[in-house]
C-alpha cells in the first residue's frame, strides 16, 4: 500500500481537516492544527507532501521518525501539529487496514467507559452558575472554567475574590456533585498564581490549570507549596522531551498533551508512558474537532492514567461550526452520566463527512485569539 494524495481543508470555527489517500482506497483522516495558526500548519503539512506520496502508511514509526528527526532544526508547534494530524491519519489507515480500533493496535482496551467534561463560561467567564446547573442537568459529573481575565505580575486582589465567588456559586448550588476544574490558562503570573491557587484550595477541586505558562514550569516547585489541589499542564508542550523534565522535577500530577499537537497518538502514547512511571495523570487536551477527539479517545481507550477527557462540544469557540456537524454519525459522541463509550469501528471509530466539509472549507475562516492589555496598557497573557 502506498500514500497518493493528501488533501487539507481549513473549516469553521478554526480546524484544519486532513485527508490521506492511498493506492488500496483506504482513507485516513487526522487533524493538524494550531488555533490561529491554521495557514501555518497547512504550509508545514504540505512541505512533507511530496517525501510522503508513494511511502508505506502502515510504516508510522519510521514515518514519524523522519518527520521529526530529519529536518536538522525540528519541533515547534506548527510542525509538531502538523506532524500529529499527519500521524493520526496514518493510524486511521492502519486501523482500518486490519480492521481494529486504533486501540487494539495499542496492546488493547484497559477501560470500559471514559469520563469526559464540559467547558462553561467563556474567555471572560460569566454566568458561571447557571452553565453549572445546565451542564449537570445534561448529566455531566465534571465540568472546567477559565479562572480570570487579565492578569497583571501583581495585580488586586479583587480579582482573586471574583474568581473564588464564582466557584463558591457553584459549591452553594450543587454542592460536590460537580467535579469542578479551573483553568489559569497561563494568563496568571508566578507572583499571583500562588495567591489565586492558595485561595482556591477551599473549593476542593479536581484540579487547576496551566497555573504559569509552560515556559515558566519552574514556578511549579512554589506554587505546589500553597495548595494542596492536583496541578495540571502540558497542551503548550509539543513532545516527550519538553515533558522529561517537568515530569523528573515532580511537581505536576496531571499531564495535558494535545493529540494535535503533541506528535499525534504516536508521541502522546509514549508521553502518557512516561507520566506512568513518574505516577503522573493523563487528562489530553482536545478543544479542537471530532477528529482529534477520536484520535483521543483511542489513546484513552489502551491507556490506564488517563482519569478524564476535555471535549469541545458547545465550547464558546464553536462558532460556525461544532464538533457533530462533520460526523456522518453523531451518535458516537454521545455522552451518558458524564461518561463516553470506547468505539469498537476500526480506525480512529469517526466517518467523516466529506461532503460537508467541502462546502464549510469555502466559508472564510480566519479565527485569531484577542488581543488582551492590562489596566496600564501592557500586554497581558490571554
Amino acid at each position: 500500500m502506498k500514500i497518493t494524495n493528501l488533501t487539507l481543508y481549513k473549516v469553521p470555527p478554526r480546524w484544519l481537516f486532513l485527508k490521506v489517500d492511498t493506492d488500496e482506497g483506504i482513507t485516513g483522516w487526522g487533524e493538524p492544527v494550531i488555533e490561529g495558526r491554521a495557514d501555518t500548519v497547512r504550509t508545514a503539512v504540505e512541505e512533507f507532501k511530496d517525501w510522503l506520496i508513494g511511502k508505506n502508511p502502515l510504516r508510522i514509526e519510521d514515518i514519524w521518525q523522519v518527520m521529526y528527526r530529519t529536518g536538522f532544526y525540528r519541533g515547534g508547534p506548527e510542525v509538531m501539529s502538523a506532524i500529529s494530524g499527519i500521524d493520526q491519519a496514518l493510524w486511521d489507515i492502519k486501523g482500518k487496514y486490519y480492521q481494529a480500533p486504533v486501540y487494539e493496535l495499542l496492546g488493547g482496551a484497559c477501560r470500559d467507559t471514559l469520563k469526559v467534561y464540559r467547558w462553561i463560561g467563556g474567555d471572560r467567564p460569566s454566568d458561571i452558575k447557571n452553565s453549572a446547573i445546565e451542564a449537570y442537568n445534561q448529566g455531566y459529573s465534571a465540568i472546567k472554567m477559565n479562572g480570570t481575565e487579565e492578569m497583571h505580575y501583581i495585580d488586586s486582589f479583587n480579582k482573586i475574590q471574583a474568581v473564588c465567588d464564582r466557584v463558591a456559586a457553584i459549591r452553594d448550588a450543587l454542592g460536590m456533585k460537580l467535579d469542578i476544574a479551573v483553568d489559569f490558562h497561563g494568563r496568571v503570573h508566578k507572583s499571583m498564581a500562588k495567591v489565586l491557587a492558595k485561595e482556591l484550595d477551599q473549593f476542593h477541586l479536581m484540579f487547576i490549570e496551566e497555573p504559569v505558562l509552560s515556559q515558566n514550569n519552574e514556578a511549579l516547585r512554589e506554587i505546589a507549596h500553597y495548595t494542596s489541589t492536583p496541578i495540571a499542564t502540558g497542551e503548550r508542550m509539543f513532545s516527550r522531551w519538553e515533558f522529561k523534565n517537568l515530569l523528573q522535577d515532580g511537581y505536576v500530577d496531571i499531564i495535558q498533551p494535545d493529540l494535535s499537537h503533541a506528535g499525534g497518538i504516536s508521541e502522546c502514547k509514549k508521553i502518557a508512558t512516561m507520566a506512568e512511571a513518574y505516577d503522573v495523570a493523563v487528562a489530553p487536551h482536545c478543544p479542537l474537532g471530532p477528529i482529534a477527539l477520536g484520535a483521543c479517545i483511542q489513546l484513552d481507550a489502551c491507556t490506564p492514567n488517563v482519569f478524564i477527557q476535555e471535549q469541545s462540544l458547545g465550547i464558546h469557540y464553536n462558532k460556525g461550526g461544532d464538533l457533530l456537524d462533520y460526523l456522518k454519525d453523531p451518535s458516537i459522541y454521545q455522552y451518558k452520566d458524564g461518561f463516553l463509550d470506547i468505539m469498537e469501528t476500526a480506525g480512529l471509530g469517526v466517518e467523516i463527512n466529506e461532503d460537508f466539509v467541502k462546502r464549510a472549507a469555502q466559508s472564510d475562516v480566519n479565527w485569531k485569539n484577542p488581543i488582551w492589555r492590562n489596566f496600564d496598557g501592557t500586554v497581558a497573557e490571554w
